[in-house]
């Protein structure tokens, strides 16, 4: 039986993960949270993951490695991480 996945990454998303743990000696992904801000009240954190905290949930895709915050589960489930980049700003977007 297949596991469920909070949420999956496109081909862009992982490829930006993989240049961050490849710029990186001692980064072995990102790791998705959540913190009080923005228009909803909730924004999304990114940040290296150099130790793994075992409550995280893991999400891979081609090598690329996402943790995700328990506490950011429920805004999460179901979504896309993608990766773009505009004329004003690059980033992950959800």
């Amino acid at each position: 039986m297949a596991r469920f996945e909070i949420m999956t990454m496109t081909d862009a998303a992982a490829a930006r993960v993989r240049e961050v743990v490849e710029s990186k000696d001692d980064v072995l992904g990102v790791r998705v949270g959540i913190k009080k801000g923005g228009c909803a009240g909730m924004e999304y954190t990114i940040d290296a993951v150099t130790e793994p905290d075992e409550k995280d949930d893991v999400i891979e895709r081609d090598g690329a490695k996402v943790w995700v915050d328990p506490a950011a589960t429920l805004y999460l489930i179901g979504t896309q991480m993608d990766f773009e980049v505009t004329t004003l700003r690059s980033g992950f977007v959800f």
